[in-house]
Order: structure tokens, then C-alpha cells, then sequence
């Protein structure tokens, strides 16, 4: 599974922090991970730089699943860690659900 990070001109993209962030996302979707061929995080500041505010960074997140249409959602939090991990964790349920449906079909 490719996990791409990618940074609005308002977060600081480092090394560190795209490496957190792809072993998080990589961590929660793991027992998805022979199915899913890449996951695009896009990360944004809604307040601009300015002075955060609950849920002021956004993560949108898109994985591509084997044979399936891309599945993308987004998530708000008031810093990195909660935008990411929540996204993470709705991606989890949503690829699962996904999956679900697919099997009974």
C-alpha cells in the first residue's frame, strides 16, 4: 500500500511528520492492505495559518481499492494527529463497509 502526504502552503510538511502520518494511515487500514493500492492524504489549514480554532485542519483522505471506484471522505480536527487519525479510522469503517456490500452482492 503507497501512502502519498501531501500539504496545503500552511502546514509544515517535514520529513517526520509525512512519515507519522503514512505509518498511522497505514497502521489503521493495515488488514485492508492486499487491497488497497494507494492512499492520497491532502492536508489543509481552514483558518489559513491564522490562529487555530476546533476543527480548523482538514484531511482529506482517497484510497484506491483493487477492481473498486476510488473511495475519498474528509475529516476535521483541531490539529494534525485528530484530522489524521479520525480520517484514518473513517476510512477503516467505510472501506469495510464497502467491502461488506460487495461480498453479499
Amino acid at each position: 500500500m503507497q501512502v502519498q502526504i501531501h500539504t496545503d502552503n500552511h502546514i509544515e510538511g517535514t520529513e517526520a511528520m509525512a512519515l507519522w502520518a503514512s505509518n498511522t494511515v497505514k497502521t489503521t487500514l493495515d488488514r485492508f492492505a492486499s487491497q488497497i493500492t494507494r492512499v492520497e492524504v491532502h492536508l489543509r489549514d481552514e483558518n489559513a495559518g491564522k490562529k487555530n480554532t476546533a476543527e480548523s485542519i482538514q484531511c482529506t483522505m482517497e484510497a484506491r481499492l483493487e477492481g473498486h471506484q476510488p473511495l475519498a471522505l474528509k475529516h476535521q480536527g483541531a490539529n494534525l494527529n485528530q484530522a489524521i487519525e479520525g480520517a484514518a479510522e473513517k476510512m477503516s469503517r467505510l472501506i469495510d463497509s464497502t467491502l461488506g456490500r460487495v461480498a453479499r452482492t
